[in-house]
């Protein structure tokens, strides 16, 4: 207690002083006692985030059901297109090469960036989060890239179907994927090589415990440009061109259809079964791109080009919802063909493990 009269004034005061002082440093121990840090032990850690165990399970169970889909998803076109002779044409080599790295996107850069969302910490040291970030840049490049690949080959089939066979061979397809990886890797190496992006562990006031990127402003466009304006801008416009090729091929069936009374109903039927399931795919395709990719490259603009920071937090979801478009790709590119649901089926029975299993047909025989 402090002296509150007499000549003991000046020794209150000083007591009220020294008081407030305690306190304040009393308050700065419980605070840090309350506090969670990725390395106790260590001075300069990070701060881990404390999620309540309600919140824990549920963040779990939703990253754990997203690795397995990407993998599994992906790992099921992988040996479809690998197993049965049928499928092996230039078209499924393309969408064989998105599955090859969506599926390692689904191994390698799920699971690490999922965990240190989650914990807020990584614990896997400076030397794998660089070969992380290398190698989940890498990966997504060439997703985007045999995304490109992919529209250029329907563009072929749908707007030039009788000179499709003699132009998309396999060896030119084989030439389109091996410039998807290397472009790729050159362009991955040039943004670390001149500095484009820099790890947050490399900065003066990092933590023990952080694994992250900043891009430079140049390297921000150059990026923007290369991995979503250019990208998305040829799908788009390839994929309307479909849309509209598709839609004229429709009219001239259902001028031929009015020809042939006996057949009207059926080919009208046919028609209209088939513009329905091409407008939802084209939707489907563009939109679920869009989504993912869209809420990212907003985020590396507002940090870039602004004065407002997007918090680390946001920025960590934004960047895992482009990881999910990993996963939507098969469902995307696979699931909405009747071939794969049999293919799905003769895998999960076992019975690919039969020695004729790869000349099974796999598409219905017209009668």
């Amino acid at each position: 207690d402090c002296p509150s009269s007499g000549r003991g004034m000046a020794l209150y005061a000083s007591c009220i002083i020294l008081n407030k002082i305690i306190s304040k440093e009393l308050i700065h121990l419980q605070v840090q006692r309350s506090m969670q840090y990725c390395y106790p032990s260590v001075n300069r850690s990070c701060v881990k985030e404390m999620w309540a165990s309600e919140v824990s399970v549920v963040l779990y169970t939703f990253s754990i059901s997203a690795v397995l889909i990407t993998v599994l998803g992906n790992l099921v076109v992988i040996v479809s297109f690998s197993h049965f002779k049928q499928l092996h044409t230039p078209s499924n080599l393309l969408v064989l090469s998105l599955a090859v790295a969506d599926f390692f996107v689904g191994i390698f850069s799920m699971p690490l960036k999922l965990l240190a969302i989650i914990e807020s910490c990584w614990y896997f040291g400076d030397m794998l989060c660089f070969i992380h970030i290398f190698i989940s840049f890498l990966l997504t490049s060439v997703s985007l890239s045999n995304l490109v690949f992919i529209a250029v080959d329907r563009y072929v089939a749908v707007c030039d179907p009788l000179l499709y066979s003699a132009k998309i061979t396999i060896p030119l397809v084989g030439i389109f994927i091996l410039c998807s990886w290397v472009s790729s890797v050159v362009y991955t190496w040039a943004i670390l090589y001149f500095k484009g992006m820099l790890f947050t562990y490399e900065t003066e006031n990092s933590c023990i415990g952080d694994c992250g990127v900043m891009y430079t402003e140049l390297w921000t466009m150059v990026d923007l440009l290369a991995t979503f304006i250019l990208p998305c801008s040829v799908m788009i416009c390839l994929y309307t061109k479909i849309f509209i090729v598709a839609k004229r091929h429709l009219k001239i069936i259902n001028a031929l259809s009015r020809e042939m009374h006996r057949t009207q109903k059926n080919h009208s039927n046919i028609s209209k079964r088939s513009e329905g399931k091409a407008a939802k795919t084209l939707g489907i395709v563009i939109s679920v791109f869009l989504l993912c990719w869209v809420p990212y490259y907003f985020c590396i603009i507002i940090n870039s080009y602004t004065m407002t920071v997007v918090p680390m937090e946001i920025f960590s979801i934004f960047t895992c919802i482009v990881y999910f478009n990993s996963g939507m790709n098969p469902i995307i590119y696979a699931l909405f063909y009747p071939w794969f649901q049999k293919s799905l089926k003769l895998i999960i029975t076992f019975k690919i493990c039969s020695p004729a299993s790869s000349l099974i047909s796999m598409f219905a025989e017209k009668k």
